[in-house]
């Protein structure tokens, strides 16, 4: 028996366990809790234990593969420690660093959370004449720019995931400029594929923007899933959105 929480930020899903249960088989175990049609499902876990300060997590991708950090797992976790520990601010370690969070607000089980993400790196980079920007918020993205998403970004974006130029594989994002301070974007998460939303994907779509097209170091971002805002505040990205808990349970092995 697996005890777990569910939560989704922007309908990014995830589900919360404790690292106990990862045990010498995370990877296969991550596959069965996040699959769609004989397990929970989920686009990762994230598997958590408590530091005395706050709490460390380990994500792992839908597909069992170890990603950095997630932006909006990360905040799910905050809004489930928050609502356990009855606290407005979260101190949540990544494997990209520690992360604080602060609960704006919250209804019912729906909270609001900014969350510090760090310094990001950012340089334009062309890969198979696709001209594009990386940046790391921690994990790696490679950020396209376009007038309108493509029809087969979906698969673009699966293949340049696992380009050898990028050893550990990337995040890709499809970026569109809505107005003066707003972009919206696709993302085809690597380990996870297609997803509604994405935290780093957010901060990075935005990163790219600031940094290369001249746009407003504070800008609302649109997914399928919903909007977050970033800011670029001396050097340190701001991510704020909701994250909501869904449900808990056990999953029988």
């Amino acid at each position: 028996m697996i005890p777990f929480v569910k939560a989704h930020a922007c309908g990014n899903d995830f589900l919360i366990v404790h690292e106990k249960y990862a045990g010498l088989h995370r990877a296969e175990r991550a596959r069965y809790l996040c699959d769609r049609h004989t397990g929970i499902g989920a686009d990762g876990v994230e598997w958590v234990e408590e530091t005395g300060g706050g709490v460390r997590a380990i994500l792992s991708n839908a597909d069992g593969s170890i990603a950095e950090i997630s932006g909006n797992g990360t905040r799910c976790i905050a809004a489930w420690w928050a609502a356990k520990e009855k606290v407005s601010d979260v101190k949540v370690e990544t494997a990209a660093g520690v992360k604080l969070c602060h609960i704006l607000k919250h209804e019912g089980k729906i909270f609001q959370v900014e969350t510090t993400m760090g310094t990001p790196q950012v340089d334009n980079f062309t890969l198979r004449n696709h001209a594009g920007v990386r940046v790391s918020i921690g994990n790696p993205h490679f950020v396209l720019f376009v007038d309108r998403f493509p029809d087969d970004w979906e698969k673009t974006g699966a293949q340049l995931a696992v380009d050898p130029a990028f050893p550990e594989g990337t995040n890709v994002e499809f970026v569109q400029i809505v107005d003066t301070n707003a972009i919206e974007f696709r993302i085809y998460e690597r380990g996870a594929g297609p997803t509604q939303s994405s935290g780093t994907g957010s901060c990075a779509s935005a990163v790219a923007a600031m940094a290369t097209r001249d746009m407003p170091h504070d800008l609302r971002v649109i997914a399928p899933g919903g909007e977050q805002r970033v800011r670029w505040d001396d050097d340190i990205l701001y991510l704020t959105g909701t994250a909501e808990i869904i449900a808990s349970g056990e999953a029988l092995l």
